[in-house]
């Protein structure tokens, strides 16, 4: 498969894609057009079916420094109301387009991960860190709320309001091991397995019946705002699709027979 975007890198292994930002010297920063391209390829992801799983990676020892100083955060300054409107819509239009890609993502995070770099961490449905790893939502620290690219909705979700708070007020690093006893981090290991530790989550995650995981990640994100009547609703209708599915016979079928039930995603 041949698909080369411009400001980040991508690669192809067994119909997962790994995604990761290209500035490696900088740390991975952001840019206008990183966003924007990233956005573009995560919303077009929802109308592929070569891609099962994706993983957002590390590169060069760290995941991504945010914004770029330079070249982001030194034109916001200059900006009006508008264009600061349109520019943050943007930001947000990524969470979007990683939350409904109908993908599970995986974040593997090494050294350094703030600021927006810890939004697409967040954002994502899976992460693994290595033990390095520095995790910050340091808006404030650059004068800025908290709520930010959706933080202030999905982070108490994930750890708690109270340490989602913590680190929204503080703008303090996370470190590995409090990821991990929080419920951010699904794994800790070094840095020299983050890369063979997802991408093994990523190959078992996508062996499994995909179009049930892609069902799994809509009503992850759908039910956020439903009462439980209407999400016990939803999730009827979602698994009674789920049995039309021919997966669903090969695993009845692989079960009779004793056997590993080899999924087609169909």
């Amino acid at each position: 498969m041949t698909e080369t975007p411009k400001h980040f890198l991508l690669n192809f292994k067994k119909r997962i894609a790994t995604v990761s930002l290209d500035r490696p010297d900088r740390k991975n920063p952001l840019t206008f057009e990183s966003y924007a391209e990233l956005r573009e390829w995560f919303r077009a992801l929802i109308y592929r079916d070569d891609v099962d799983v994706v993983i957002f990676g590390s590169n060069g020892g760290n995941f991504s420094s945010g914004g770029d100083v330079h070249e982001i955060i030194g034109p916001l300054t200059r900006m009006n109301m508008k264009e600061l409107l349109t520019f943050t819509r943007m930001t947000g239009d990524l969470v979007k387009a990683i939350v409904n890609c109908g993908k599970p993502v995986i974040a593997a995070i090494d050294g350094v991960c703030v600021g927006a770099g810890a939004i697409i961490a967040m954002c994502s449905d899976l992460r693994i860190a290595s033990h390095e790893s520095k995790t910050a939502f340091l808006f404030t620290r650059v004068g800025l709320a908290g709520c930010d690219m959706g933080a202030c909705a999905i982070l108490p979700r994930i750890i708690g309001q109270g340490r989602a708070s913590e680190l929204l007020y503080t703008g303090r690093s996370m470190s590995a091991k409090e990821g991990l006893d929080w419920g951010f981090f699904n794994k800790i290991v070094s840095s020299e397995k983050l890369v063979q530790a997802s991408q093994e989550l990523a190959e078992s995650i996508a062996t499994g019946p995909n179009f049930a995981h892609m069902m799994t990640k809509t009503m992850l994100a759908q039910e956020w705002s439903m009462s439980i009547e209407q999400a016990i609703e939803s999730e009827a209708q979602a698994q009674a699709i789920c049995m039309q599915t021919d997966d669903f016979k090969r695993a009845y079928e692989a079960f009779v027979a004793r056997k590993k039930p080899i999924f087609e995603g169909d």
